[in-house]
């Protein structure tokens, strides 16, 4: 059972990652991504979803907000966004757009 806690994970190496590497590692963590991008500036307002989200930026930045951490978190590529269902979040995609994987749980 995964924990009801956001977690992240940043891209831990010096060059990005390609959307072929971040596929493989989704479909070792037993998901189906789905590909997904959004123009610079893009909102995406105050919502929830009734699943268990994982993000992981191909390229450019999105900042999701969350009210219960009250900070900002900024996701580039490679990073690894766990999103609980259930939990409030807004999100504003960066100045170079962005390219994501997504699956659920």
């Amino acid at each position: 059972m995964y924990q009801q806690v956001i977690q992240t994970k940043k891209w831990d190496r010096d060059e990005p990652p390609t959307e072929d590497e971040l596929a493989q590692r989704m479909h070792d963590e037993g998901l189906e991504p789905t590909r997904w991008s959004n123009v610079a500036g893009t909102v995406y307002h105050t919502h929830t979803h009734d699943y268990h989200k994982i993000i992981y930026v191909v390229s450019g930045s999105i900042i999701f907000g969350f009210r219960i951490i009250g900070e900002p978190t900024v996701l580039t590529a490679g990073d690894r966004l766990s999103l609980p269902a259930g939990i409030e979040h807004n999100a504003v995609v960066g100045d170079e757009g962005v390219l994501c994987l997504e699956g659920r749980l």
